[in-house]
């Protein structure tokens, strides 16, 4: 199984999507800066995740993206799909023909492994993760730090 930067940072940008959206439509500048992820890598993951229909744009002023459903209804395991991440730990893609066209000594072992995986994943919602403490902390620090620096900007461009 790898889970690649794709799919950690789709499920970091959804987070944060869900964390301050509040009704009004976020901007990929805004979680590009929160979340240090590169704004043309934010784009092209949330053109897969609007694909998905896991998010509507809005254009324009003001504009940016919002969550689609509920975030209890949208799950980790979603995000990682919308954005063609695989979690499987087989090496032949679950198709069972790993040795030489048939199925290898450990395939089962793999593909348990795969299942698990997908199952914990499928049961972590946004919502859950919005939820936990730590996860409140960190997006406080994220935007004080952004506060802050804007703020020593604006002061020494004042100078």
């Amino acid at each position: 199984m790898r889970l690649t930067t794709r799919g950690r940072y789709a499920v970091t940008a959804m987070l944060d999507l869900a964390l301050h959206s509040e009704n009004r439509p976020v901007s990929l500048a805004e979680i590009s800066e929160r979340q240090t992820i590169s704004l043309s890598y934010l784009e092209q993951l949330f053109s897969r995740l609007r694909k998905a229909g896991l998010v509507d744009s809005v254009r324009g002023p003001g504009g940016g993206y919002l969550l689609v459903g509920q975030t209890e209804l949208v799950c980790v395991a979603d995000i990682i799909k919308a954005v063609n991440e695989s979690v499987d730990s087989t090496n032949c893609g679950g198709r069972g023909d790993c040795q030489g066209g048939s199925i290898c000594l450990t395939h089962n072992l793999w593909d348990d492994l795969s299942r698990q995986i997908n199952d914990f994943l499928s049961g972590i919602s946004l919502a859950d993760l919005v939820a936990k403490r730590d996860v409140q902390t960190i997006a406080h620090r994220q935007v004080d730090q952004l506060l802050t620096l804007e703020d020593n900007n604006v002061r020494a461009n004042a100078c």
